[in-house]
């Protein structure tokens, strides 16, 4: 007689659930260790440095903060401390860097915000730190190095005078902001005691505002690179054929558009309407363009959109749309109209048409050392992708090139070096002088800096903005 096998058949749709359930809880353990990673190195920074976060307070407790230093290792920013162990935060430059740099107290602003977790984190070596800690006494936080140049950032402060606006310098293929200056100022050595002053409702100035980055303004006849850039989409195999013949005044039927001052510059082609900022033949370009696709050629240079900026900024904005009547056609093609851009945004979208196309992530930081000089992190240039083709870039570039050598930007004609670039005179209100604007990199062939200037008030850009921008050129080749 047979023996029966007492064991029970296995179940492979039990076997198969439990595989199911089993892969699962791996790739969500695989899953948890890549996000961890992934936060360790690249979050965790930005995180831990949030202007929220209570537990960075504490750790003054323990380190003295550390200094901020231009690229060439001169003091900016540092605390000094009594004999009494009393702590102040001391610029050395006063008001230079007021707005990049920022303050530490009252809140935190600027690169002091931005770098908070670095220069309350102390890196001296294991055996200080025990003998500190037994001894109570603070630890010396770690030092900052930024990118800013600071006989650049000297040059833009002058330069700009008296006058209300703001200046940035930056490189195009690295992404490193050399010189940031906005005025009206104010002395970070004084803030407390001015801080009722600079925040009072009858106090109109905006000195405690960053125009660099939060100053949103008219983009003026700079806006022509985009209207100029779209027009080049459309018309790709015969965009050079437009052809207008200005008067100096622009007429359709109800609506006028005059050339700055009203020049009349006769008959223009489409790089000599460039060069020259005609106005009329702008307006008159506009009237012929897709509207989708200059705002979407305008979104792609990142109006509308969140800048890869580490410090407050403002966005641009740029609203018109299909269906828009023919005045808001004709204001919004020479930049006029309710566009509003940012004078970082306007040296961003400059630094794209220098680098071929491609944006570099502007920053402001280039390495941590602790106090021996040790590099403890170290930035990198990353790369923020492309707002247009290569080939788009070096036309645009032959054109503001053309600005230079025989338009609006003959104050940046020189033998020392080439400049392409784009004058701007932005209307704002009709009893005011219009803001003054240039936009440009040098050199052509190969640039190598950018810069972005606005004055307010300043009336023509190419008699205004372009000499300082031209100030500034002559200084960074010099060097």
């Amino acid at each position: 007689m047979k023996r029966k096998n007492m064991k029970s058949n296995p179940n492979p749709k039990a076997n198969r659930h439990m595989l199911i359930l089993t892969y699962g809880i791996v790739l969500l353990f695989v899953g948890l260790a890549a996000y961890y990673g992934y936060f360790l190195f690249t979050k965790s920074d930005t995180v831990i440095n949030n202007s929220y976060n209570a537990r960075l307070d504490s750790f003054a407790d323990r380190v003295v903060r550390g200094e901020i230093r231009s690229s060439d290792g001169r003091v900016i920013a540092q605390t000094n401390v009594d004999g009494e162990g009393n702590e102040s935060r001391n610029y050395p430059f006063d008001s230079l860097f007021a707005h990049v740099v920022g303050y530490s107290s009252n809140g935190k602003t600027g690169i002091e915000a931005l770098s908070n977790f670095y220069l309350l984190t102390s890196h001296v070596n294991m055996l200080e730190q025990v003998f500190n800690e037994l001894s109570s006494v603070k630890n010396k936080g770690d030092n900052v190095v930024t990118t800013l140049d600071l006989d650049i950032q000297k040059a833009a402060y002058d330069a700009l005078g008296k006058r209300n606006g703001a200046v940035v310098v930056m490189e195009p293929d690295t992404g490193k902001i050399l010189a940031m200056v906005s005025k009206p100022d104010y002395n970070p050595n004084t803030l407390l005691a001015d801080w009722n002053h600079l925040v009072a409702e009858e106090n109109t100035s905006g000195q405690l505002l960053n125009r660099a980055t939060q100053g949103l303004y008219p983009p003026g006849s700079t806006f022509k690179v985009v209207t100029a850039l779209e027009h080049m989409r459309e018309n790709p195999s015969n965009y050079g054929d437009y052809t207008f013949d200005c008067n100096g005044t622009y007429k359709n039927g109800d609506y006028t558009i005059k050339c700055y001052h009203g020049t009349a510059h006769g008959h223009q082609d489409f790089r000599q309407a460039f060069a020259n900022s005609c106005n009329g033949a702008f307006s008159n370009l506009g009237l012929s363009l897709n509207l989708n696709g200059l705002k979407n050629t305008a979104d792609q240079l990142l109006f509308n959109s969140d800048l890869p900026l580490s410090i407050a900024y403002s966005k641009s904005s740029y609203t018109m749309a299909e269906g828009a009547d023919t005045w808001q056609i004709l204001q919004t093609s020479i930049g006029q109209g309710q566009t509003q851009i940012t004078p970082i945004h306007n040296a961003m979208m400059t630094a794209a048409i220098a680098n071929g196309g491609t944006l570099m992530k502007p920053y402001l930081i280039d390495r941590v050392e602790n106090v021996g000089g040790d590099v403890v992190k170290k930035f990198m240039p990353q790369s923020y992708g492309n707002l247009m083709t290569a080939e788009e870039s070096a036309d645009l570039s032959e054109y503001m090139r053309a600005v230079v050598t025989e338009g609006t930007g003959s104050a940046l004609r020189t033998d020392a070096y080439t400049v392409a670039g784009k004058t701007g005179s932005a209307e704002f209100d009709k009893a005011k002088e219009t803001h003054a604007w240039f936009i440009g990199f040098a050199p052509v062939e190969h640039p190598k800096v950018v810069i972005s200037v606005i004055v307010e008030e300043g009336g023509s850009g190419g008699q205004t903005a372009a000499p300082i921008a031209r100030t500034l050129f002559d200084l960074y080749f010099s060097k």
